[in-house]
């Protein structure tokens, strides 16, 4: 029994593992409309402290052709730490479900139901990182350019949860990760040095100069300024993004094959142009749909002995 809850708990071997059985079941319905029952009789528990279109859906939809099932759990029906001890609704969902995917604002939560489920227990989402919106970037990215070493990434802005996933991803699979952020905004020290720790082979590069950073890259990747509980701060930080815009001027710089992504919620406008997040560059709705097809494969292999 295995969890994911960080990239960096996975082996490369492991990690291309689940890119490839979500490949195979992601051709496999597109030809027969359909996907070998798997996981046929098995139940996922989906506790959702945060709202969600992507992961609530792209999880429910896995279970579904898969042929199994999911259940949604809210979070004024669990109330991880508040209503019910984390370590209590670990134990109570193992008991009664085939695994566990949960979405959590602090991280800590994830880790505490990991050591105490005796099921597959997945990371939908913490304020610490995004594993499988990361893992299905990497999916998208290969489809595009084919092998993914030595291919470029370079993200242009807040040093986030999505960040911290995508360079660990990007490390672990052969892509150099070049993170453009304006000064206070980079990814901490302390996260630096445990991520080169991970992968310390990893092309890992900082700047503030995002023309700099698009200069070489196959993908420009960009997300949201202002994450769910920065509300109060979004004066300041559109103020301190001015000029980290993914928008035509920027694009000019990066190389014509150049794809675009970001991982949604996009605010149009601010991090990205609408004319390059709606331009033929802009791969953003491929990676909407990877996150079925990757989870498919996460799924398949936690929970279906893929």
């Amino acid at each position: 029994m295995k969890h994911f809850v960080s990239i960096a708990a996975w082996s490369v071997a492991e990690l291309e593992h689940a890119l490839e059985v979500a490949d195979h079941l992601k051709k496999q319905h597109r030809e027969t409309g359909r996907n070998d029952p798997i996981l046929v009789g098995k139940t996922l528990a989906m506790i959702f402290e945060k709202p969600s279109l992507r992961t609530h859906v792209a999880f429910g939809v896995a279970m579904t052709q898969l042929g199994g099932s999911g259940t949604v759990l809210h979070d004024g029906e669990v109330g991880l730490d508040r209503r019910e001890l984390v370590k209590d609704v670990a134990r109570v969902l193992s008991g009664m479900s085939d695994g566990i995917m949960a979405r959590t604002f602090e991280h800590h939560k994830m880790l505490e139901l990991a050591k105490w489920a005796t099921v597959p227990v997945i990371n939908g989402l913490t304020d610490y990182n995004h594993p499988c919106q990361a893992m299905a970037d990497l999916m998208t990215m290969r489809e595009k350019f084919g092998d993914l070493k030595g291919r470029t990434m370079a993200y242009v802005g807040d040093g986030n949860n999505v960040a911290r996933s995508l360079s660990v991803a990007c490390g672990k699979l052969g892509v150099r990760f070049i993170l453009a952020s304006p000064a206070g905004y980079e990814l901490p020290s302390a996260d630096m040095d445990r991520i080169m720790s991970q992968v310390p082979t990893m092309d890992f590069q900082t700047t503030s100069n995002p023309t700099e950073a698009v200069k070489e890259a196959d993908v420009v990747y960009t997300d949201t300024w202002v994450s769910m509980g920065q509300e109060t701060d979004k004066e300041r930080r559109v103020h301190d993004f001015a000029g980290y815009i993914v928008d035509e001027k920027l694009m000019a710089a990066a190389p014509p094959h150049a794809i675009v992504m970001h991982c949604l919620p996009a605010y149009r406008g601010m991090e990205i142009s609408e004319g390059v997040f709606e331009g033929p560059q802009s791969v953003v709705f491929d990676q909407a749909a990877n996150r079925l097809h990757f989870q498919k494969g996460l799924l398949a292999v936690l929970m279906g002995g893929q």
